[in-house]
């Protein structure tokens, strides 16, 4: 590659994350689009393989039919877990000072106890009540949401526009998928397509077993942690249940933060030994399930984000592109990922490593031998 070929990519580069910046607050319901779309472009390519007698299904019919399905799957989960997060947070914050409660008479007495240290917690009793009362006020989960929207007209346009942009910009990626990227790949310069296909097959093996594998994985999680904790009778079941399945996009934290949350609303609703230890017990056999069958099964081993990597990359990127930077944090941490092991492999290989140097040493010693 030329001087000239190397600074027009770094401008290009450049320009590409200055535009990023720049219209950040209007890329949300692309960004969520494009992924919508890549999580939904495999179904619809086998899709296409299926023929209907004589007829070959073709890509618009394709698309239309995984649309229909992904719509509906995302129409229902609200229709079930809006309603039921409604009233597992209505549990929650009517049990608040049993929690306060427990916490301030038995658990800190312990920690203090156990560990000799003093802690000096502020005066929680009002709290409780604000929180009661305000969301009384508020009218549960759904209202207010509403009432937080209905306080500026331009932002219930902007999420109605958002809320409509989304399936529209889905649609439409999903038929032209194939079509978009072989024109991405016609445009690269010849001399670095080869190495450029062979880079993004890498990164589409690391995204689609990511993000399709992990996505299940989080939605296995939530089921059996829900199911497992409700079996047992814990009234925060599906909400600690769920909160769990998600947060293992993380490895290790969905399980210590759900076993937590878990182990506590087990002591202060039951008070007993037997109902924490079978708390503990479904998520023993939720991480067992999830190292032997789900993640080998799901997501395979082909990924190698390290968990640190994870919290890094959504940290980082919500403080550099907000909302946005959270939503693409992940596929670009995979693809970031990929061109690391490919500068590696050409580090190792390279004059500055030293590699060639003793390549040359060593050949020349064997031939004076």
């Amino acid at each position: 590659m030329s001087e000239i070929q190397r600074l027009f990519w770094l401008l290009a580069l450049g320009l590409v994350g200055w535009l990023l910046w720049i219209l950040k607050p209007v890329l949300v319901p692309f960004a969520s689009a494009a992924l919508l779309a890549y999580l939904g472009d495999p179904l619809v390519d086998r899709l296409e393989l299926v023929r209907i007698g004589r007829v070959q299904v073709n890509r618009t019919a394709a698309v239309s039919i995984v649309f229909l399905l992904m719509a509906s799957a995302v129409l229902v989960a609200l229709l079930i877990l809006v309603p039921l997060l409604e009233r597992q947070i209505s549990y929650l914050i009517s049990r608040l000072p049993a929690y306060l409660s427990w916490g301030q008479n038995e658990l800190i007495p312990w920690i203090q106890e156990r560990f000799s240290v003093e802690l000096a917690l502020p005066d929680l009793s009002a709290l409780p009540t604000l929180i009661q009362d305000h969301w009384r006020e508020a009218g549960g989960l759904a209202s207010t949401l509403m009432s937080s929207l209905s306080h500026s007209g331009m932002v219930i346009i902007g999420w109605f526009a958002n809320i409509t942009l989304i399936p529209v910009v889905t649609f439409y990626l999903l038929r032209d998928w194939d079509h978009l990227v072989a024109n991405i790949a016609d445009l690269l310069p010849r001399s670095l397509e080869t190495s450029v296909s062979r880079l993004a097959r890498e990164s589409d093996e690391v995204l689609g077993a990511f993000i399709r594998g992990q996505l299940l994985v989080m939605l296995a999680l939530s089921a059996i942690y829900s199911l497992g904790l409700w079996l047992v009778g814990l009234e925060l079941a599906f909400l600690i249940g769920i909160l769990a399945g998600l947060f293992s996009i993380v490895p290790y934290l969905g399980a210590i933060v759900g076993i937590g949350a878990a182990l506590i609303a087990a002591t202060v609703q039951f008070g007993d030994l037997l109902h924490p230890a079978l708390v503990a017990s479904v998520f023993l056999v939720g991480q067992t399930l999830e190292g032997m069958l789900l993640t080998p099964m799901l997501v395979g081993d082909r990924i190698g984000l390290h968990p640190v990597a994870v919290i890094f990359a959504i940290l980082a990127g919500g403080q550099l592109f907000g909302f946005l930077g959270v939503l693409l944090a992940l596929p670009v941490a995979a693809v970031i990922m990929v061109l690391l092991r490919h500068a590696h492999t050409v580090y190792k290989d390279s004059e500055l490593y030293g590699t060639q140097h003793q390549k040359i040493v060593t050949s020349q010693d064997e031939s004076q031998h």
